[in-house]
């Protein structure tokens, strides 16, 4: 499998509420790839949906959400900054943003919970910071900053080129506590009656769901979907042969949680490939568990 498509995504600047550019990759993205596709969906965005995009292929039942978003740091007063997010923080971190005077690589700093970093200058109050990306490929492993959640952007772009009933939406916020998805499933629901959906996502290894055994549905985390959904999807796992795992947490969401709070009657299930170092520069994934995200995607979609 080609991976320039996600080593691109994961250099691509877009922390929560600054998604812009990840937009404007991805709708230009689909006007140069849609053609090739087996169906050209109907792309859907504007002001109403503000940083988000929707691509609606045929007749809908079943929904991808992928958040673009990233965990990231914001420039406070006096060499400070303010976590984005929940991201790892260490002191030798690279950092990268862009102000008023230019790009800027900087080393984050951690002292008792504190975050500063270290520049030759101050930089713009409000200014985003990134992690710098190094993205590694060996012949098992793809380790990089944002895997988290441009993998889950990947898979979707890739489930793309096949889908011929379904609809894609990449939603904004997810790292920072939400709030695009709720006004996306309202769209879905009431113009096509959508009311089930799959959250391509990035979940952790732990030692119930290891590297290499393919991807991973999640029965919970923090929030509980409905069983007999779960079960549904779980069934078309073991027909399929494709290599699955399940997970069972007591503790993270996703935009899961935002459709079973929405007033709209939601299915959902978590379905992602498991990734080390979560939330750090250094986040890891094994490609055979890429490989059976995307197989499995490609399948619920059609059975669902």
């Amino acid at each position: 499998m080609d991976f320039k498509l996600l080593k691109t995504l994961c250099q691509i600047h877009a922390p929560s509420g600054n998604e812009v550019a990840m937009k404007e990759f991805i709708l230009n993205y689909v006007e140069v790839n849609a053609s090739k596709w087996k169906t050209k969906p109907e792309v859907i965005f504007g002001d109403k949906f503000q940083d988000c995009v929707m691509l609606k292929f045929g007749t809908p039942r079943t929904a991808i959400f992928a958040h673009m978003d990233s965990i990231g740091f914001t420039v406070r007063y006096n060499d400070q900054l303010v976590a984005i997010g929940g991201p790892k923080a260490e002191t030798g971190y690279k950092l990268v943003g862009e102000d008023s005077m230019g790009p800027i690589e900087c080393e984050l700093l951690e002292d008792d919970g504190n975050l500063y970093y270290k520049f030759p200058r101050g930089i713009d109050r409000g200014t985003e910071l990134v992690f710098k990306c190094d993205f590694r490929e060996d012949d098992e492993y793809i380790q990089s900053c944002y895997m988290d959640n441009r993998l889950g952007v990947f898979n979707a772009l890739k489930v793309a080129e096949t889908l011929e009933n379904g609809v894609i939406a990449f939603g904004c916020w997810e790292e920072h506590g939400g709030g695009a998805v709720p006004y996306l499933a309202k769209h879905m629901y009431e113009q096509w009656g959508v009311r089930q959906a799959l959250i391509s996502d990035i979940t952790w290894v732990t030692e119930g769901v290891p590297h290499g055994e393919g991807v991973a549905i999640s029965m919970r985390d923090r929030n509980i979907p409905r069983r007999s959904y779960i079960q549904k999807i779980i069934k078309i796992a073991e027909e399929s042969g494709i290599d699955f795992q399940l997970e069972v947490e007591g503790a993270g969401s996703s935009d899961g949680r935002e459709l079973q709070l929405s007033p709209y009657p939601f299915d959902w299930c978590f379905v992602g490939a498991p990734e080390d170092h979560v939330h750090s520069p250094n986040e890891k994934v094994h490609k055979h568990d890429i490989a059976c995200m995307i197989a499995l995607y490609k399948v619920l979609m059609e059975r669902l």
